[in-house]
């Protein structure tokens, strides 16, 4: 396969998986709204939500104010921000066009379709109003996990399992326990006013936000059979292999798609090497351990690492 073909399947699915993890932060920032809190609570939110998905900076470089509107026009439909919805979406189109042969038709349209729709969305967006309408928001992050979800079925259920299914894969997978880690590090960090008491009412529905943008509500009642805690939802998201988007199953498909690349090509390199240190780290940790050293200090090290072996991996198939 040629290193640009592997390279547009890694980015088309890493940019339909962060199309999907925008949505559903957004999502999740409007449910919190919806709570009881001081006057500037809600600005805090939505600066979490601009940072956990790296915007913040470049919209504080494009906008003096932050609120409700600002933000979710720069995740949503803003040109100027690389990672909003419309230009993930608008380059996941642009990268299965490229390597349109080597995708199933099935897949294809998922991803055209999903662009095509965008583009319906955009040209009726708000119905001209300068105000969005909250009721047409929610129709179209519907509509945005909807697309990612039928890529990922239309990926898993069409394709044959060669190099351009494991390059897709690899990319869906390191970007999905990057988007996992950055959703629990905001959390811990910004989410919980100074003057609100760790375990209180507003943590709680913070926390039940965040396992909403992850779709684990149910999956945390049937594992852990308790009230909302954070060190459990922190253990659902870390160390639970069954929870599809834990860090820990993330890292285990990593492992067995870069193996499936090893076998395809009959060799092996530093990022099977250091995927397998990755997922023997979390395999070794425990959320005792975890919390003792620093739930921050933790992920920060992960997110350096997951973007270390997203650079291993360009340099070793001669993506860069």
């Amino acid at each position: 396969m040629l290193a640009r073909t592997a390279d547009n399947l890694f980015w088309l699915a890493r940019s339909m998986e962060r199309a999907d993890f925008i949505a559903r932060t957004i999502e999740a920032t409007l449910r919190l709204e919806v709570l009881p809190r001081s006057g500037d609570q809600n600005a805090i939110e939505w600066e979490g939500a601009l940072n956990s998905v790296g915007a913040l900076e470049s919209f504080h470089d494009a906008h003096d104010v932050l609120d409700e509107p600002n933000a979710v026009e720069f995740l949503t439909f803003d040109r100027a921000n690389p990672s909003s919805i419309c230009n993930c979406l608008e380059n996941a189109r642009a990268n299965g066009r490229a390597v349109r042969t080597a995708l199933t038709a099935e897949t294809w349209t998922a991803i055209n379709e999903a662009w095509l729709e965008l583009k319906r969305f955009e040209a009726r967006r708000l119905g001209g109003a300068k105000e969005f309408d909250r009721e047409a928001l929610i129709r179209f992050l519907d509509y945005v996990k909807k697309a990612s979800l039928d890529f990922d079925g239309s990926c898993y259920r069409t394709m044959l399992r060669n190099d351009a299914y494991w390059f897709n894969r690899l990319g869906l997978f390191v970007e999905r326990a990057d988007n996992t880690a950055r959703l629990l590090d905001v959390k811990y960090h910004l989410l919980l006013p100074s003057n609100e008491e760790v375990g209180g009412s507003l943590d709680y529905f913070q926390w039940v936000a965040i396992l909403r943008a992850v779709s684990a509500v149910t999956a945390y009642h049937w594992v852990y059979r308790d009230r909302v805690k954070p060190w459990l939802i922190a253990d659902l998201l870390i160390l639970k292999p069954a929870m599809p988007r834990s860090l820990i199953s993330c890292y285990e498909s990593v492992n067995e798609v870069l193996d499936s690349i090893a076998r395809e090509y009959g060799r092996t390199g530093a990022a099977q090497r250091q995927a397998r240190a990755m997922l023997s780290r979390l395999e070794r940790s425990s959320m005792s351990e975890i919390f003792q050293s620093g739930l921050h200090e933790f992920i920060t090290d992960f997110l350096e690492d997951n973007a270390r072996l997203a650079t291993t991996i360009s340099e070793q198939y001669l993506f860069t």
